[in-house]
């Protein structure tokens, strides 16, 4: 265990981020699973928008990577320009 006072603040700190990206985590997940159980098309497409952007800032939080917010985005993209 730390035995410096800043490091047991880095330890407090590190705990609350942690928390607030699953937090951020799961309900970016959650929006992704209703989005993709949508089956009307003007719908899902009025949601991708909101979704796309939760996505967008767990990549800036660098909760996901990058490369896999992007491919989150294409996949979702398509799934939603396929529906009739």
């Amino acid at each position: 265990m730390a035995n410096h006072k800043a490091t047991k603040k880095d330890v407090r700190q590190s705990k609350a981020r942690n928390e607030r990206n699953r937090y951020y985590g799961k309900t970016t997940r959650n929006a992704i699973r209703d989005l993709k159980k949508l089956t009307d098309k003007a719908a899902a497409g009025e949601k991708l928008s909101d979704v796309i952007s939760m996505i967008d800032k767990l990549a800036k939080r660098n909760v996901i990577h990058k490369n896999k917010a992007a491919n989150l985005k294409s996949k979702l993209s398509k799934k939603v320009n396929t529906l009739a």
